[in-house]
């Protein structure tokens, strides 16, 4: 792997963030035209300008899961994806030749997880927003 771009953990953590924001704005804002947000008024729930809404296929409906245990990340097509626990990926780190590598790996190791803990958080409260109450 080309190491001008990381070991993958720090890429995969700037996907991560951007594809909550996507998913939340997505979510929200179907949330506010099905409230009604708009001037066109109500529109059924999971449908987007009167139009059934259907998602890019690998976008990430669910989170489950922590650092210690693992997380699971679930897309719309139905695929998986399990990161290593927050034990093996530190283990892993620590397999690096340099002390300036292990510490730039578990850096990213703690920024992978905090985006997933934060994306769980953010898919929650968008669900929440757009269940009826």
């Amino acid at each position: 792997m080309d190491k001008r771009f990381g070991n993958g953990l720090a890429t995969g953590a700037a996907a991560v963030g951007v594809v909550a924001g996507l998913v939340v704005g997505g979510w929200t804002g179907g949330a506010a035209v099905a409230d009604g947000g708009t001037d066109r008024g109500a529109v059924a729930p999971g449908q987007v300008a009167g139009k059934p809404y259907k998602p890019v296929p690998h976008t990430i409906v669910e989170v489950t899961g922590d650092k210690v245990n693992g997380f699971e990340i679930l897309r719309y097509d139905g695929s998986e994806q399990f990161p290593p626990t927050d034990s093996e990926a530190h283990a892993e780190c620590r397999e690096y030749d340099t002390e300036v590598a292990r510490v730039r790996c578990r850096s990213e190791v703690r920024t992978w997880y905090r985006d997933l803990a934060d994306m769980k958080r953010a898919i929650n409260y968008a669900q929440s927003l757009a269940s009826p109450s």
